[in-house]
Order: structure tokens, then sequence, then C-alpha cells
């Protein structure tokens, strides 16, 4: 496992464009997993800024995304993951025989204000609490 030398599972969410579901999902994980997972957020496209309406949604459950920049996918980002999780976007991921691939499919609140955001953001938190059961159990 890729993650062997720090002992922590490594977890890879990729979406199209850099949309808000990769951020709000990796951001979910840090804060819920309390450090107990390497996680990453990357998309097919670079952007500067994150959704506005996804740096609203996440305050209000107490997590601060506005400082994070999107990454580029990259397939360094891919092989360095334990698992990869695509957000709409598989046939845009490199993909490796052997490694643990997942696919979420969730509406993409790029473009959409908060009110569209909130349930796109508490389906992300159900999923990411589960993730967590499976790849980092107490």
């Amino acid at each position: 496992m890729s993650s062997s030398a720090t002992s922590r599972p490594s977890v890879l969410f990729v979406c199209v464009h850099n949309a808000g579901r990769s951020q709000m999902a990796a951001a979910f994980l840090t804060h819920v997993a309390g450090g107990r997972i390497e996680v990453r957020s990357a998309g097919s496209a670079p952007a500067d800024t994150v959704n506005p309406a996804v740096v609203e949604a996440m305050k209000e459950v107490g997590i601060d995304v506005s400082a994070e920049t999107p990454k580029i996918l990259t397939v360094e980002a891919v092989q360095a993951s334990d698992v990869v999780i695509t957000m709409g976007c598989g046939d845009t991921c490199p993909v490796f025989p052997g490694k643990r691939y997942l696919d979420w499919q969730l509406d993409d609140p790029a473009g959409q204000g908060v009110d569209a955001v909130r349930p796109i953001r508490d389906a992300i938190e159900t999923r990411v609490r589960a993730l967590i059961s499976e790849v980092a159990p107490d």
C-alpha cells in the first residue's frame, strides 16, 4: 500500500472540472477522520477558487474550505492513493490494475446556489462517514 510509510490510508477524490463535489468530500473526510486518513482532491481542469456556494454550505456545518485551491489531476496523485473515488468522471481518471476505485454518482453543485448545494453536501457527508468505517475503522 502506498501509504504504508505513514500507516494512514490515502484517499483521492476526483471530480471533472474541479466542481464542488470533490472539494466537499475531501473537506468532510479530513474533518471527520481527524487525521487518520490522508486526503486529496483533484479535477481534470485548473481552477483558482472554490465554488462560493460550497464555501457557504460548508461553513454552515463548521468546515472552512475558503482557502482551498483545487488541484489538477495527475497520474502521480492516483498512484499515491489507496482509494480513488471518481465523482461522475471515471472516463477522465487514469486506471491502474489492482487499485481500489469507487464511483460516487452525485449531483454537481457547480454554478448552483447554496440551497441546491445543501442536499449534495449532506449526501456526501453520509457517504464519507461510511467510507471512514471501511478504510480507517477505529
